[in-house]
């Protein structure tokens, strides 16, 4: 029985399939919201699973000088991390996976699908994929450096790593964005979320009109659909993390409603945070990105930091 439990929990609730159709229905959503702020018709909210399944059934053409191996395992790896991320994330309630220092563990699971594009672009021989390497290698050391920030002021705040911990002190002290200490942390978390999920304007590493969707430039078919699972799953992995984080994780003490208010509260976050900017902004050059991040958002993030060491 503990067996099949743990199965449960890892492929289906909280783990691969929960997060997989939440991320593919935020991806309608910020599609959809998209097209209304650029006053388009717009895809329907289930285009995302069309267009996934659709890649599914295509053929994996592996270009000649690849190593096969990395080519294929890289998109494979990216979308477990994530499902196994979802497992530490409290969501009403409840995580399938805690620990005393559970939030270490999801900040080093966030960085694995940046290094699989990383590896797999790599892995595929393309010059325009080095290009996208160099790229997302920048964006990462980039967004990297705030998100470990905010993650330290929260723990700071609360006196604990464990993401558990965190949701039972703000159930005891009132949301973290009502500690005004805390809202320049969740201000630049948000500014994080774009970045890590590499939406316009911090699509830098695809590009598509540079260089031909860059690292990815030579996948097709099922690692392909992988890889775009891999996105979805990520804005919504961020999204819950923000829910935990600052909203205390949504606990009702009904699981189905746990789930809708989640959705709609990731909903809204995808919206300010992705379709927003992606409507309004064009696509930022290399130094400005770093800029931002290690300027603005960091800048946040320290101040946060710093209140939450003075216990302020």
């Amino acid at each position: 029985m503990e067996i099949l439990i743990a199965l449960v929990r890892i492929l289906i609730y909280p783990g691969l399939l929960f997060v997989a159709v939440g991320g593919l229905l935020l991806a309608g959503i910020d599609r959809i919201l998209v097209a209304k702020m650029q006053r388009r018709v717009g895809p329907p909210l289930v285009q995302p699973f069309y267009d996934f399944f659709k890649l599914m059934g295509k053929e994996t053409i592996i270009p000649h000088h690849a190593n096969r191996t990395a080519y294929l395992a890289a998109p494979v790896i990216a979308v477990v991390s994530l499902a196994v991320t979802m497992l530490f994330i409290p969501l009403g309630g409840f995580s399938a996976v805690s620990g005393t220092a559970d939030l270490i563990v999801v900040l080093y699971l966030l960085t694995i699908p940046a290094v699989c594009v990383i590896v797999g672009g790599s892995a595929s021989g393309s010059p325009y994929a080095g290009v996208g390497i160099s790229r997302e290698m920048v964006a990462m050391m980039s967004y990297e450096l705030p998100l470990v920030m905010v993650l330290l002021a929260v723990a700071k705040k609360v006196g604990s790593l464990s993401l558990q911990a965190i949701v039972a002190y703000q159930f005891q002290n009132g949301c973290m964005l009502f500690h005004w200490s805390m809202i320049p942390a969740a201000i630049a978390l948000l500014l994080v979320i774009p970045g890590e999920a590499g939406v316009q304007p911090f699509d830098l590493a695809e590009a598509e009109t540079e260089i031909c969707e860059g690292t990815l430039a030579e996948y097709s078919g099922a690692p392909l659909g992988m890889f775009e699972l891999n996105h979805a799953m990520k804005i919504f992995v961020l999204t819950a993390l923000f829910t935990a984080l600052f909203l205390g994780g949504i606990d009702t003490g009904i699981v189905p409603l746990n789930v809708v208010i989640t959705f709609v509260i990731c909903g809204v976050l995808v919206w300010l945070c992705c379709s927003l900017p992606h409507a309004i902004c064009a696509r930022l050059r290399i130094e400005r990105l770093f800029k931002f991040y290690w300027t603005i958002v960091a800048g946040l993030a320290a101040l946060s930091l710093v209140l939450a060491w003075f216990g302020l």
